[in-house]
């Protein structure tokens, strides 16, 4: 009897998907509750599972393709074994198996990885597998260039033991070739929310800078101790995360929110915190930030982050939120302009660390100064409110001691 593969439900608002990566190859052999499909939806990545045990019969929806929700993808035969092929006449003794150590740490756990066209023909012609070759592309995905790379490698002794080459001047008839990769469920969200907000919102930034000296002088003081007590270390994160919150207090406008000819101030804080997850950026929410300790946002934090990049953050934490704050100083950025995350009306960003000379009671001195941005929705926030908010920023990250005393 044939069972039927459904796009399952996988949130409210969401009612089309994209087909990713297929674990099985029609007429394999499959377990219940084996994962058999990945699903991209414009948030999370979801894995569909087998309800049965059995063999994969059909493929009814490639990689790539979109599809709605409770569309049938595919086809398992209940009870039926694997179908007989030339594959399985393979003698297993032959290639010995590589230990699991020496396994490419490029390859996701899953044991699949998105080998591009072009580097699958250069793989064929060298006779190689994707195991073989370190994948640097984005989510795992095998580049041409990674081949390349590699063969550069496997070449490196012979060309020290070879006499130099004569210089050859590249020729501007070489192959020019292009990919055409489809856009991910994730990537086309963001694209829509991000022109949304352009053609929404009356965006604005205002800028301000910060003396990180006494944080980081405080992190120094206490790192250790609280790395031991607490299992993670202590970030800059917590630290806005917490002035973000007393800024918001004293300005409501920047946490609320404009619906028709409503505002909807907001007397709770749900913070967004953009991290780089495995397919795109994402924000999950802190809930209730006011209520959590600089521990509690410390390893919430991190907890996030290492779950953005296994692909496993849920709808409900990415959900929501009533103001979001984006770090563009871990990738080196020292100013930038973010953009609002609708219905949001303010995303405060961070940047770059960097020694800069600032005047201290009448002497030029070397500090760690930060630029810090606030992108606000100008028909709600006025310039007064969002200078008020920066500043307010801007001294509870000088002084941490009055985020403890709360003045």
């Amino acid at each position: 009897m044939s069972v039927e593969l459904k796009v399952p439900t996988v949130g409210e608002s969401i009612t089309e998907v994209q087909i990713g990566d297929w674990l099985k190859k029609e007429g394999d052999a499959v377990q219940r509750d084996e994962i058999v499909v990945m699903i991209d939806t414009d948030k999370v990545t979801v894995e569909l599972v087998s309800p049965v045990t059995g063999r994969l019969a059909k493929i009814l929806a490639p990689t790539g393709s979109t599809q709605a929700v409770g569309d049938v993808i595919g086809l398992v035969e209940e009870g039926a074994s694997a179908s007989a092929g030339p594959a399985v006449v393979v003698p297993e003794a032959v290639p010995a198996p590589k230990p699991e150590p020496s396994r490419p740490s490029s390859v996701p756990v899953e044991g699949f990885a998105r080998v591009m066209p072009s580097a699958k023909r250069l793989l064929d012609e060298r006779g190689l597998t994707a195991a073989d070759v370190q994948a640097t592309g984005p989510g795992g995905r095998l580049l041409k260039e990674d081949v390349l790379r590699h063969d550069a490698k496997s070449l490196a002794p012979a060309a020290q033991a070879a006499p130099p080459a004569p210089a050859v001047t590249p020729s501007s008839g070489g192959a020019r070739e292009e990919e055409v990769v489809p856009m991910t469920t994730m990537r086309k969200r963001i694209a829509e929310r991000l022109v949304q907000s352009q053609h929404t919102a009356a965006l604005l930034t205002t800028f301000n800078e910060v003396d990180m000296s006494a944080v980081m002088e405080l992190r120094r003081s206490y790192q250790e101790e609280f790395q031991k007590k607490y299992g993670v270390k202590l970030g800059f994160m917590s630290f806005f995360v917490k002035a973000a919150v007393d800024a918001l207090k004293l300005v409501p406008q920047v946490n609320a929110e404009l619906r028709g000819t409503d505002i909807v101030y907001k007397n709770y804080f749900d913070i967004g915190v953009a991290v780089g997850g495995g397919r795109g950026l994402v924000v999950p929410i802190l809930r209730s930030a006011e209520h959590a300790s600089f521990a509690e946002l410390e390893q919430r934090i991190a907890d996030f982050g290492k779950r953005a990049r296994d692909n496993k953050l849920t709808l409900e934490e990415l959900s929501g939120g009533t103001f979001t704050i984006s770090n563009g100083g871990i990738y080196g950025s020292m100013m930038s302009t973010p953009i609002i995350n609708p219905p949001q009306s303010g995303i405060l960003g961070l940047h770059a660390i960097m020694d800069r000379p600032v005047a201290r009671d009448g002497q030029v001195v070397i500090r760690p100064m930060m630029y810090i941005a606030l992108t606000y929705d100008h028909r709600l926030v006025d310039g007064r409110e969002a200078v008020t908010f920066l500043k307010r920023i801007k001294e509870c990250v000088e002084n941490p001691t009055r985020l403890l005393v709360e003045i």
